[in-house]
Order: C-alpha cells, then structure tokens, then sequence
C-alpha cells in the first residue's frame, strides 16, 4: 500500500525520492503517526512534500491511495448540512424518476435521518444497511448501493442512484506566491550552493587510486581534499519600525540561511544603508561597524543580499541628512551605489506583496538603484533571486 502511494506521487509529477520515502517509513516504525489517518496524513506530507507548490497534488494522491471515511468522520460529526442548499441542489441534478424515489422516504425524513446518523456514529463502518460506511445498502456512504442515498466519501459514480454528494476538499490550491516555510526556503537556498575541493587531503580519491593502482602495478592510494560549500554569502537586514510586521518571515530566513551557507556574514540597518552598520540590536548606538570596513573586508566575490520592506520617506534615500535616526553626511542611495559596484551580484529580498511595489516611492527608488533586482519573499522569487546571485 505504501509503495503503491510512492509511486503514484511520482506518477503524479510530485518529486518524492527513495530517501523521502525510507524516512517516512522509519517515523512509521517508531509510531509518529499514532495509528490514525490524520497524523500520517500530516506525517507523510512533512515527509515527502518538499515545495508547497506541490501540495494539491499530494491532496488527491492521498485522498486516491487512502480512501474511506477514517479521515471525514469528526468533518462530518461537526457539520451543519444547510437543508436548502440541499434541496435546491437536489431539484437542479435529479431526474423525474429520482424525484419519485425520494417521496418514497421523503426529503425532509432522508436529512433529518442523516444528521441523526452522524450524531450517533461513533467509528468507521463497513457494510451493513443502517450506518454511514462503505459496500453497504444504507442510505448514506459509500462503494454500496441504496436507491435514494447520500454519497460521500467516493472518487465517483457507480449506480447513479445517489440524490446528493456530499464530499468537502479540506485544502486549497496553492501557487508559487505563497510565503515560504523554513524547509522551503532551504530547498530555494541551495540554488546558490556550489562546491569546491578545500582544505588538506582527507578524503579517498577512489577514481584516482583505481587508476593509478593499474598503472603501477601495485596498491597506490591517492586523497583529496573533502569538497565543501564554497558560496560566501553577506546579508544586510533591514530591522525595526514598518518590518516589525515582518520578523517571524525575516526570521524563517535569517534561521535557514545559517544553515545552507558555511560562510556568511550578517549585518543590520534600519530603513537604508548608511555609514554604519550593527551586529546586535540591543548595541547599536555603541558598537558599530563602518560600513567602509565592510566593503573592504569582504572581497567582491561575496554575494550580498538586502533583506528589508524599502518602505520609507525618499528622503532617507536621496537627500544627505534624511535618515530618521541621525545626520547622515551622504546619502543612502550613495552606499547603495557603492554596495552595487563593489559587489556585482547583489540583489533585494522584500517581505511586503509584489503586487504593492508600485505604490510605495521608495521602494521604486531602490529597485532603480539595484537595477529591478528587487525580488518577493515567495517561492518564485526566492527561486529568482539565487539564479541572478549565480550569474
């Protein structure tokens, strides 16, 4: 059962692999599902679902590969069927033969049966005549057959007798715009992760000694350096007043960004880049670090990344003097020119909706000055921020 639903995800275009699905079952060996529908169900998609792209489709591989009621019944048990609803739908779709049927018990008696059903159900059942189950004759379920019943929990037609379908997708579509998770923006991240061979020779040269071994005739082992993450990356974050709103994304980020790039260096500032930049928050009206100290410490070869709403006066930009905080002798757009020149693949995450850019100036502004290499906090515009770093 659980190979069939393996393959069926990749039949599906879900990009599952064999690791993803040995994991899934070592969590089944140790219990984590406990033994119901709903924990594997968020067990597995946690498991095998590595873009949020990809979860409506994982909905309707599951909701194939594992069908029945286990996973509908406390939906059902809490749900208010709305009669009207229900009776007008039903005189849009049944048939005068239909009708007919259903005088036979009548409308009002089938419903009110139902919800006496629901509320006195307490599990799955299969088969039989009265309960809401599976390859049955009672009126309500599934895979059976009643002449006046109320389908739910079926893919689709069998007998065409059914005077209603009740069936409720509990998840919606999901695109490529969708805010990113920790685990996703870690998949995004990788884009920019090359690797180089560094550091002394720790590691078997296998090919090597193979080789070399044949040459001479006799046992030659070769090493090589282990080859390791050699992106270098520097992030300059925006912090406090409008991106107070913010944290907990900025946050996500910030905790996956660690975790993908052996080197990289963090700064922060607040609204735009001036001359100084802090490491702690708490410290950064007494320890500073001149942001020239910056653009000579870290060589050009850094990718830099500015992560920030640019949500501000355009004096703060443009205008000496114009920061909130201090008088700044040059301008922001001034180091952000610098910035740009010093490092060529530079660009700008922003966590506000793409969709209002348009209507902040200063945000117009800054992604002039980094030639439109501004980019949303989303899947795609994560995916296109890392493919303009690697250039």
């Amino acid at each position: 059962m659980f190979l069939q639903f393996f393959t069926s995800l990749r039949d599906a275009q879900v990009p599952v692999t064999l690791r993803e699905y040995l994991t899934l079952m070592e969590a089944l060996d140790a219990d984590l599902a406990d033994q119901t529908v709903e924990n594997f169900y968020y067990l597995s998609r946690a498991a095998l679902v590595k873009d949020e792209r990809n979860l409506d489709k994982f909905d309707r591989v599951f909701g194939t590969v594992f069908k029945g009621l286990e996973s509908l019944l406390d939906a059902m048990e809490k749900a208010d069927i709305p009669a009207e609803w229900l009776k007008k739908l039903a005189e849009k779709y049944l048939t005068e033969e239909e009708k007919k049927q259903i005088e036979a018990m009548g409308w009002d008696k089938l419903m009110e049966t139902l919800r006496q059903r629901l509320k006195e159900q307490q599990g799955r059942h299969q088969g039989g005549n009265k309960w809401i189950g599976t390859a049955g004759t009672s009126p309500f379920g599934a895979h059976g057959y009643n002449p006046e019943g109320v389908r739910i929990g079926q893919e689709k037609n069998r007998n065409n007798r059914a005077v209603k379908v009740w069936d409720k997708r509990e998840f919606k579509d999901l695109d490529g715009n969708v805010e990113l998770g920790i685990r996703n923006i870690k998949i995004a991240l990788r884009r920019l992760r090359k690797f180089a061979r560094t550091g002394a020779p720790d590691e078997l040269d296998l090919d090597t000694t193979i080789r070399e071994t044949a040459n001479h005739g006799y046992l030659d082992v070769h090493m090589r350096p282990e080859r390791r993450n050699a992106v270098k990356v520097l992030v300059f974050f925006d912090i406090g007043g409008s991106m107070d709103s913010h944290i907990e994304q900025v946050e996500e980020l910030f905790s996956a960004a660690k975790s993908e790039f052996k080197h990289m260096e963090y700064f922060y500032f607040h609204n735009c880049l001036y001359e100084g930049v802090w490491k702690q928050n708490k410290r950064r009206f007494t320890d500073r670090t001149p942001t020239w100290d910056v653009l000579h410490k870290y060589p050009h070869d850094y990718k830099v990344v500015f992560v920030g709403d640019a949500s501000m006066s355009p004096y703060e930009i443009m205008v000496p003097g114009g920061s909130v905080e201090h008088v700044n002798e040059e301008a922001g757009s001034v180091w952000l020119e610098r910035i740009t020149r010093t490092y060529p693949h530079t660009v700008w995450l922003n966590p506000v909706a793409q969709k209002h850019w348009d209507y902040s100036e200063s945000t117009t502004i800054i992604r002039r000055l980094l030639s439109e290499r501004m980019y949303p906090i989303t899947i795609e515009g994560l995916e296109g921020a890392m493919k303009e770093l690697v250039r």
